[in-house]
């Protein structure tokens, strides 16, 4: 049996050792979570709700705890864990509170006498999930998922087993018959065929996975080979549309810290600072101030703003891609290096004269850099808004709200926001378009993705006559 080992992105120190699961053990898990979503779905969701509802209190009592580990795993400032453990508890206490309407029996008026739409579980759900937010990502699925009545088998990173693992007690701590919600510890060259069976076993209703393109598209067509429902978060390019009359001094420092959360480690945050040129020149200095001014350091340490980056295959990752911009033409105007010492940290970057053949404006950066597009007017921001295969979110800045969404409406995106950075919410649904993925997670959207829907059509006596058509 191999053992996975994860390690402190910090300071590159081992943290724990997990042994990975076999087949057999694979099929123990399924079995389990088949078995317990049975009597889990045939309790009243009145019952489930107080599940959930202790799972939010669990997390509320184990905050530092749970933030302290995620910190360790993946490099996050204490002070981003602490908010995400406590979203994480939210968002359980939103579907506790809100599933019974989402899933309620609708009536319809047809001929029959009685018909109406319902929504039931299906069964188990397969969930593979990044590191990047390893406990909010989890139960943005998990808590509607099992409102709605089904089981769930985690496929986690291996670098944040431990708050796979620690989710899984929780949610069992809470009252969830065991084995409901499963955490399946897989070694990274078993993954793909791990994954393709469980999504092919008639027990496992439908498959989730926040991540790369390249897993995304592996999933998706696992999904539907098997026949299977799919729900797809993947990458982003957000672009971040500054028109001329924006605040450039608020939004400059908004720009900095949506940038650089979490080391610029995520999905929404704004990537592309596309910039009018009117106010081009300003909002890049304004910018690169912010940037410089933010502390980089030790992320349990109080006052740091930005810490490692989760693996160091992933920072060698990020600056491959700032020296090939740099190469192409890009102006390095912050950062732009990995800091000396332990640890995966690498330096803030602001990158500017950034145009089309330059990889930080054609790729996706996972990391912490932000590069500044120029457009020659409204129109022109819009066209590069849109010029990329990725469409998850997009934001625009104005004293004007009403042009902000006019300018929004144009640009091609699952979430538009004016004036605020990008950020999910429990009580909005939350996905992409085009290579940014399918779905919704997240509010009434979100747990219907998880269910059958399902006609009702009920007469008191058999119909007198047979349909003339289908």
């Amino acid at each position: 049996m191999s053992a996975l080992v994860t390690s402190n992105p910090a300071t590159g120190e081992p943290l724990a050792e997990y042994a990975t699961f076999t087949d057999a053990d694979v099929d123990a898990a399924l079995d389990r979570a088949a078995e317990a979503q049975q009597e889990w779905a045939a309790r009243p969701i009145g019952e489930r709700a107080v599940v959930l509802r202790r799972v939010a209190a669990i997390l509320r009592d184990e905050i530092d705890d749970l933030a302290l580990l995620m910190t360790r795993e993946m490099g996050k400032p204490l002070v981003e864990a602490r908010a995400e453990v406590e979203k994480c508890a939210t968002t359980c206490d939103f579907y506790a509170d809100n599933a019974a309407a989402f899933l309620a029996d609708e009536s319809v008026v047809t001929s029959a006498d009685r018909s109406w739409i319902s929504y039931e579980p299906v069964g188990v759900v397969l969930a593979v999930m990044p590191w990047n937010f390893p406990l909010w990502q989890v139960l943005r699925f998990a808590a509607p998922a099992l409102m709605a009545g089904n089981g769930a088998l985690l496929k986690h990173s291996p670098n944040t087993t431990g708050c796979a693992l620690a989710v899984q007690r929780v949610v069992t701590a809470a009252g969830a018959p065991d084995g409901l919600f499963g955490a399946l510890v897989v070694a990274e060259a078993d993954v793909p065929t791990v994954t393709r069976r469980l999504i092919g076993d008639p027990r496992v209703g439908a498959v989730t996975i926040t991540g790369s393109e390249r897993a995304g598209r592996a999933v998706g067509v696992a999904a539907g080979d098997a026949i299977k429902k799919s729900v797809l978060e993947l990458g982003g390019s957000d672009a971040f549309v500054v028109l001329a009359d924006a605040d450039l001094p608020r939004v400059a420092a908004l720009a900095a810290r949506g940038r650089l959360m979490n080391a610029g480690q995520s999905c929404i945050s704004p990537k592309r600072l596309i910039v009018d040129a009117s106010v081009a020149e300003e909002f890049t200095r304004l910018l690169v101030a912010e940037v410089e001014a933010l502390v980089v350091g030790d992320p349990e340490a109080p006052g740091t703003h930005v810490g490692p980056m989760a693996r160091a295959d992933l920072r060698d990752g990020v600056h491959r891609q700032v020296e090939a911009s740099v190469a192409a033409g890009a102006r390095l105007l912050a950062g732009g290096r990995p800091l000396p010492g332990p640890g995966c940290f690498y330096a803030p970057t602001v990158l500017g004269d950034v145009v089309p053949g330059v990889p930080a404006y054609d790729e996706e950066v996972f990391g912490p850099v932000a590069a500044v597009i120029v457009a020659q007017d409204e129109d022109d921001a819009v066209r590069i808004a849109n010029d990329t295969r990725f469409g998850l979110g997009a934001s625009v800045w104005t004293t004007d709200p009403e042009r902000g969404i006019a300018v929004a409406r144009r640009i091609r995106s699952g979430a538009a926001f004016v004036n605020a950075l990008v950020a999910s919410d429990a009580r909005m649904p939350f996905g992409g378009t085009r290579a940014s993925g399918y779905g919704r997670e997240l509010a009434a959207a979100g747990i219907r993705e998880f269910v059958n829907v399902r006609t009702w059509w009920v007469l008191d006596q058999p119909a007198g006559s047979a349909p003339v058509s289908e």
